[in-house]
């Protein structure tokens, strides 16, 4: 049986036909990629600039005061040398704890409902325009707020109460990054568990928070991150304290009412204080920040 073999002429004429896979940085849309990639590359450098030197300041000016007497001792008063911050950050983890006790159930449960249980629903949409509003509400009302529940209830400024103010202000974005979490499980995956006879509240449990989970844990160290560094609710909420945290139900101190008003202070101690304490705030929330994007990884 013969084979078809191409000729010395064919086989010229396909070389001449086929399109030059050859990059040619003369060519108008080559220059443009080019130039739009210079381009975004110093726009990100202009944007880190602040960034970087925010941080070369905090490790200049803090980082000094960094040791074990910075966490274990008490904030002075006046202008005596010495003390430290470690009530204040104490503090500052008792009441994002507290925050995040309050608001992860919530927020998980109510951005099931909207992913899961009824997203269509008049009652959803509603509740989502309303953690879509408080995603931009005035962090300070949310302080007021509580003040005028709690704080005149309770007679007392309180760890709690700053809590409470801290959890306002987390819970729409667990919520809505908990909806967009359990959107994403890929309905096959729901279809054949209710196939082998799972209730809603299996498929919930075994099927679309598990596969979720990552989302989810993603907005809940948002959330924290957040909350670590807000001021404005716990000067009305929390206040401050020069004494370590003994009861949940008095004012305590926190990083940043710290750096609020140790920074207004002609004393250098305290500046060198306030720059410290800036510093250790900035490490804890990357810290949360760095967990989020571990968690956010996509597991397969």
């Amino acid at each position: 049986m013969a084979t078809l073999t191409p000729s010395a002429d064919e086989l010229a004429l396909g070389a001449k036909r086929a399109p030059d896979l050859a990059r040619n940085f003369a060519d108008r849309r080559a220059l443009t990629s080019r130039a739009l990639t210079v381009g975004v590359w110093v726009v990100a450098i202009l944007a880190s600039v602040p960034l970087i030197s925010v941080l070369y300041m905090l490790i200049s000016q803090g980082g000094a005061r960094l040791g074990l007497e910075l966490f274990t001792g008490l904030p002075p008063a006046g202008f005596a040398a010495g003390g430290g911050i470690g009530n204040a950050i104490l503090g500052t983890l008792v009441m994002v704890a507290i925050a995040a006790l309050i608001a992860i159930p919530i927020g998980m449960m109510g951005g099931i409902h909207l992913g899961v249980l009824a997203p269509e629903s008049r009652l959803a949409a509603t509740s989502r325009f309303l953690a879509k509003a408080l995603t931009g509400f005035p962090s300070i009302l949310a302080g007021v707020f509580v003040y005028g529940v709690l704080v005149l209830g309770m007679g007392t400024y309180s760890a709690l109460a700053g809590g409470v103010a801290l959890s306002v202000l987390m819970l729409p974005t667990i919520i809505l990054t908990t909806e967009q979490a359990v959107r994403m499980v890929p309905q096959r995956m729901k279809d054949a568990a209710f196939g082998m006879g799972c209730t809603r509240t299996q498929v919930i449990w075994k099927v679309v928070l598990p596969a979720g989970l990552p989302g989810i844990l993603t907005g809940v160290m948002l959330g924290i991150a957040g909350a670590a560094g807000e001021s404005a609710p716990l000067l009305f909420t929390a206040l401050f304290s020069n004494y370590w945290l003994e009861s949940l139900a008095e004012p305590t101190a926190s990083l940043s009412i710290l750096i609020f008003n140790f920074s207004g202070m002609p004393f250098p101690n305290q500046i060198e204080l306030a720059w410290a304490a800036a510093l250790v705030l900035v490490l804890i929330v990357l810290v949360f920040n760095i967990l989020s994007r571990f968690f956010g990884r996509p597991r397969y």
